[in-house]
């Protein structure tokens, strides 16, 4: 991007006029730059800041036509402009004030917005400064084989801001093996298929995201404060701010005491008492809409065509309150971009802790039960990941999969390609008799086990809500489910628990959602 200034400093005068300069001049986000992937077929804002009043004129090598807006009293200026509806490029963009700037390499294309948490966060390669960056299943291939010139990158650098920001740190880069190995693997994963899938389209990917972050930090403000559960979020931060500056200004006091104890303890030849841990400040990416401000309205509105998501495992302590908060978040951002409902897929929590004896104290089926109520919301999809996490490891690396379930949602509901994009997904119970029978949305050429092998992963409880391990079997599209512990049921749960059995999948590979047919009180390890 060549910046062209058009004042001209002279002798004792340029420190006055350096000032005046680099405030007039034209600005823009990070985000709108060299190497920028342009959503095709849509009135893409284009937008920054110059001199109040001053005229903008924007032209592209696109289209012979030339676009004018006027900055207005604060300086902000914005102006949509109609891309190509074919994928397209390079291009340039010129822009013009009392500076210019010239944008080059610019592709027309796919743009999606990548964000959450650590499992979001997980890049394609080893970062050695962070240990628990290690890489997805055979990543010294996969990094190998990452040469897509028309596949573009922008990761948004991290910040936490009390109010909204106009600006972010980053930049476009285009995929080689060097700058995929720090990008979001389940982004890349997803980008490619659809740049594959869709004959090389150009595909941008903006990647936002922040381990151990809850829904709540990517949640605007404004929104928070209209709801009472919402409220909560932002006291309990308050709390946690000032009880973090009372243990810090009783800390010296705290340690001068344990001091006079272990030089006590000393002379008289005993083990001096355990020294007192320095308080810790509450992690900066819990503040509510924190992340929102900072991470979220700096790339706001650029064009997009939808957003990937894979985030749960910060609100597990509050699960019972996630479907309200999540299905929230979905629709601010859908306000604040103004693109109406635009497609939103996310991932359900995979595996993770063995197996508990009482899997009613689980917070994680709740959770998933949360994202699985979300489809409710209008163009949403959720890529189903309980059969692919690691018990033992919070970051499964089977992230290549991950981003595969959620292309098939986007190829089959945003592109129109024909596919079979979920696995079966829970629609009905009928009690009949001594057994119950359930139906399913999404079981594409049939109900199936990946090896032929008896189901798994179903429990049946009768009015007494206890539950017994039970017997499952394919009817047609339906699954009969029943025990001998049961003669009267009143209820099902199909892999339900932290990290739960089941084999239920359509013959297509995709396997079912985690269930409920009840809607009795549920506790989980932590109450919110």
């Amino acid at each position: 991007m060549r910046l062209v200034g058009r004042i001209l400093l002279i002798g004792m005068l340029a420190s006055e006029w350096v000032g005046t300069a680099l405030w007039a001049d034209v600005r823009l986000p990070a985000v709108i730059s060299d190497r920028m992937v342009l959503q095709r077929g849509k009135e893409t804002p284009i937008w920054g800041w110059a001199e109040p009043q001053e005229k903008i004129t924007i032209t592209t090598s696109w289209q012979k036509r030339r676009w004018t807006v006027q900055a207005e009293a604060d300086g902000k200026w914005m102006i949509r402009i109609m891309t190509p509806s074919r994928a397209r490029g390079p291009f340039e963009m010129t822009i013009r004030g009392l500076n210019e700037i010239r944008i080059e390499d610019i592709l027309i294309g796919e743009v999606w917005l990548c964000s959450g948490q650590s499992n979001m966060e997980f890049p394609v390669g080893v970062v050695e400064e962070e240990a628990w960056k290690t890489g997805v299943v055979n990543y010294m291939q996969e990094v190998a084989q990452a040469n897509y010139p028309r596949i573009r990158f922008f990761t948004v650098a991290k910040q936490v801001a009390e109010k909204p920001q106009d600006v972010c740190l980053g930049s476009w880069q285009s995929c080689t093996p060097k700058a995929v190995i720090p990008f979001s693997a389940v982004g890349y994963f997803f980008g490619r298929e659809l740049h594959t899938e869709l004959g090389a389209v150009p595909v941008g990917l903006i990647h936002s995201s922040w381990g151990d972050s809850p829904a709540e930090a990517w949640t605007s403000f404004e929104t928070l404060m209209t709801d009472a559960d919402f409220k909560a979020y932002v006291n309990g931060w308050e709390r946690a701010k000032m009880l973090y500056q009372k243990a810090k200004k009783e800390y010296p006091d705290k340690l001068k005491e344990w001091r006079k104890l272990a030089k006590q303890a000393e002379a008289e030849k005993k083990y001096p008492p355990p020294k007192p841990p320095a308080p810790n400040p509450p992690p900066p990416q819990h503040q509510p809409a924190g992340l929102f401000n900072g991470m979220i309205v700096p790339v706001v509105p650029f064009g997009i065509r939808g957003a990937i998501w894979y985030q749960g495992e910060a609100n597990l302590s509050r699960a019972h309150g996630y479907h309200k908060l999540f299905s929230t978040l979905i629709m601010n951002w859908r306000r604040v971009w103004g693109q109406d409902d635009f497609p939103f897929y996310y991932v359900q929590l995979p595996n993770f802790i063995p197996t508990q004896p009482d899997s009613i104290k689980d917070s994680w089926a709740l959770l998933r039960e949360a994202q699985l109520q979300t489809l409710t919301l209008p163009n949403t999809g959720m890529s189903v990941a309980f059969d692919i996490g690691d018990p033992k490891d919070m970051h499964p690396k089977n992230k290549q999969e991950v981003g595969h379930r959620l292309a098939l949602w986007a190829l089959a509901n945003t592109y129109g390609r024909k596919r079979i994009f979920s696995g079966p997904l829970f629609e009905s119970m009928q009690v009949e008799n001594d057994k119950i029978r359930i139906r399913f949305r999404h079981i594409g050429s049939g109900l199936a086990t990946p090896d032929g092998e008896e189901l798994t992963g179903f429990m049946i409880a009768g009015a007494d809500q206890k539950f017994f391990a039970a017997l499952a079997e394919v009817r047609g599209k339906s699954i009969v489910v029943s025990s001998r512990h049961v003669p009267v049921p009143a209820s099902v749960r199909y892999a339900w628990g932290n990290n739960p059995a089941g084999n239920l999948y359509n013959r297509e590979g995709l396997p079912a959602s985690p269930f409920r047919t009840d809607t009795w009180p549920v506790r989980t390890e932590k109450q919110p």
